[in-house]
């Protein structure tokens, strides 16, 4: 018989290659862990945004720049979010997050050039305006 307490080979409730587990699970972090996380996606937001704020209001960048900088600050600011508070990384078990992150942001830009599209058809094949109000009279 095997006593659990004395035995080499017990559960000890961390992963290792004793234990059996599937793709995605991982070991119990502290919740200090979390909380450092959390702060410096906080940190890094909140950085980020002022800059995006300071770029506005101070003439930091040149002019017609200034439309491509705050696309970068926003890139950087969905980057921030990905990683500090959705947690979505590339290791081997984030491998559904990032297929589904992906096909959602596929969904997103078919609907989005999909309608540009509709309402750009819709626009050229549209009777002019001086044709319209004739007919109304």
């Amino acid at each position: 018989m095997s006593n659990l307490e004395s035995d080499p080979a017990r559960f000890t409730a961390t992963l290792d290659d004793r234990e059996d587990h599937a793709p995605g699970d991982e070991p119990q972090e502290a919740a200090g862990h979390w909380v450092l996380n959390a702060n410096i996606g906080l940190g890094f937001s909140v950085v980020l945004t002022v800059a995006a704020f300071a770029l506005v209001i101070w003439p930091i960048v040149y002019g017609p720049a200034v439309a491509v900088a705050l696309v970068v600050l926003a890139i950087a600011q969905m980057g921030v979010h990905l990683v500090f508070f959705l947690h979505i990384t590339t290791g081997p078990d984030n491998t559904n997050n990032v297929l589904a992150l992906a096909f959602g942001i596929l969904v997103v830009f078919l609907m989005v050039v999909g309608s540009i599209w509709i309402m750009d058809h819709l626009s050229h094949n549209m009777m002019p305006m001086d044709q319209t109000m004739q007919m109304q009279r």
